[in-house]
């Protein structure tokens, strides 16, 4: 069966080491926080602003002030930070960010990614995602395989406005993981959700991609 939601996040988890600096985007990836493995302390880091970011709190705990990028009311540890959003973009410019887990709407085989808008339809900002494909040193994407129409979305090349080029390093879908050693090599399959097929996935995928299972 596919993974759910969790366990999608629950697998990008698995990519976290111990000391990492990480960016979470909107969506799937927020859920990451969840199911940080157990001896890996990680600093979660928000565009607007604030390094160390706690769980989300309980209803009725809110402080409305205490907010992530995507406007989710989160809680504070501690060791917590805050500062300008413009000295967050110098961490995330400046290459200190380890790890950026974001959502996409289209992956392309060369590893450029879409993200942030469809033309035509409201568009809320670009955010800080064209600054984090940019400087952080590794990006995972965590996405549906397929659009909700059963479009591909990892695809030989993106039809929407890019984000980034060349920047993705692995795919996690509910049904299978692909992974890039470096920009210059293709993804690989190297994963597949308990009970999918690699016929399964190459059904719904019209990139190019090499298996390594």
């Amino acid at each position: 069966m596919p993974w759910t939601r969790d366990q999608m996040a629950a697998r990008a988890a698995r990519e976290l080491q111990d000391g990492f600096y990480v960016n979470l985007g909107i969506g799937i990836p927020t859920l990451v926080a969840n199911h940080i493995p157990p001896g890996v302390e990680v600093t979660l880091q928000s565009e607007n602003g604030m390094l160390g970011i706690g769980p989300f709190p309980y209803e009725g705990e809110e402080d409305a002030d205490l907010i992530n990028a995507g406007k989710q009311t989160v809680s504070e540890l501690p060791q917590t930070s805050f500062f300008s959003s413009a000295d967050s973009f110098a961490m995330i410019r400046g290459g200190h960010i380890d790890l950026a887990v974001l959502g996409a709407m289209e992956i392309s085989e060369g590893g450029d990614i879409a993200n942030w808008m469809i033309p035509g339809k409201m568009v809320k900002g670009m955010g800080g995602a064209m600054d984090l494909v940019a400087g952080v040193k590794k990006i995972i994407v965590v996405m549906d395989l397929a659009a909700k129409d059963g479009s591909p979305k990892f695809i030989p090349a993106c039809t929407l406005p890019l984000t980034g080029k060349n920047v993705v390093d692995m795919i996690v879908t509910e049904y299978a993981v692909f992974q890039r050693p470096d920009h210059a090599s293709a993804f690989r399959l190297i994963e597949l959700a308990p009970g999918v097929t690699a016929e399964e996935v190459a059904a719904k995928v019209t990139a190019r991609y090499e298996v390594a299972l």
